[in-house]
């Protein structure tokens, strides 16, 4: 490598160590500061951060089904009374419809007046068809529209088949059954918006049950009912599904003459664990009115905690 002249590496070095040209006092250009160094940054003092807090406002309850109006039957005891009491937290309101148990309803009702709801209470029998026009007069008088019908009404007789008369299998089949195509028909008028039609069946439709079979037979009857309306009543916008419930603990289930043998049973084999209450049971029917539940019909919700899944 040919050596290099001393002036020239002289030259090199003044031109490695010369720094760039400054810009001020050229004119027409605006002098530039120097960015400050990363030290600099360090040095500076700074005012403590103190962001400006949000407004704190109290947020509205939760309503999702807010300004819909709810025909629960059989709705002053038990899994109806939960239901009832579950969708006018969510914002309906509700007609109460009763049989027997007037004090019930009546005291439900002032608990939902009392959340803000509108509510109603009307005695029918749900499985006679003059007694369903009566409660559907008394709803078109107060209400203009209906949203959510859930066909909970149950009633039956138990006892062994070879003991069931005529008279038995036509009372589990009109009240169990036939009910919900009476409440359908009429409701369709005040369903032009579209809506939801949630019906509770038990295991009992698929199982079999001591002392159970009419009433088994009328809830395999409904679940076979709810898929026919679901599809004629889809393209209108209304959903038709069932909640199939397991063994709840309630004022029905003390009828039953082997009723401490079915609550062991089933806790026993029950990988969720306890008895269900009918809150459990109205979470169920809450989560089908939903509006994010359009695309589920003519379905069969089972809620029983794993029961019928375990032999």
């Amino acid at each position: 490598m040919p050596a290099w002249p001393a002036a020239a590496r002289s030259g090199t070095r003044k031109l490695l160590r010369r720094r760039p040209h400054s810009r001020r006092g050229r004119p027409g250009i605006a002098a530039v500061p120097a960015a400050p160094c990363r030290a600099a940054y360090r040095r500076r003092p700074t005012a403590a951060f103190s962001p400006k807090p949000f407004p704190v406002t109290a947020s509205a309850p939760y309503a999702p089904l807010a300004g819909q109006t709810a025909l629960v039957t059989g709705a002053a005891r038990g899994i109806g009374r939960a239901t009832a009491r579950k969708l006018a937290q969510a914002g309906c309101d509700l007609i109460v419809n009763y049989y027997n148990s007037h004090d019930e309803a009546e005291a439900l009702c002032a608990d939902i007046r009392a959340m803000g709801r509108r509510a109603l209470a009307v005695r029918a029998s749900v499985g006679l068809p003059d007694s369903v026009d009566e409660l559907f007069d008394a709803i078109r008088a107060e209400f203009d529209r209906l949203d959510i019908i859930v066909s909970n009404a149950a009633s039956g007789v138990l006892k062994p088949a070879m003991d069931m008369t005529l008279k038995h299998w036509r009372w589990c089949m009109e009240t169990n059954a036939l009910a919900l195509n009476l409440l359908a028909q009429r409701a369709l008028p005040l369903m032009s918006n579209g809506g939801r039609i949630v019906a509770l069946s038990s295991l009992g439709s698929v199982r079999a049950m001591p002392h159970y079979a009419f009433i088994g037979a009328s809830k395999a009857a409904l679940e076979s009912l709810v898929r026919a309306l679901a599809q004629e009543l889809g393209p209108k916008g209304i959903r038709v599904n069932t909640v199939s419930a397991g063994v709840v603990d309630t004022d029905a289930l003390a009828h039953f003459p082997n009723r401490e043998e079915v609550l062991a049973s089933f806790s026993a084999r029950t990988p969720a664990g306890p008895v269900l209450t009918p809150d459990d049971v109205a979470g169920a029917v809450y989560l089908l009115c939903l509006p994010e539940a359009a695309m589920i019909n003519g379905a069969t919700l089972v809620v029983d905690g794993g029961f019928a899944i375990s032999g």
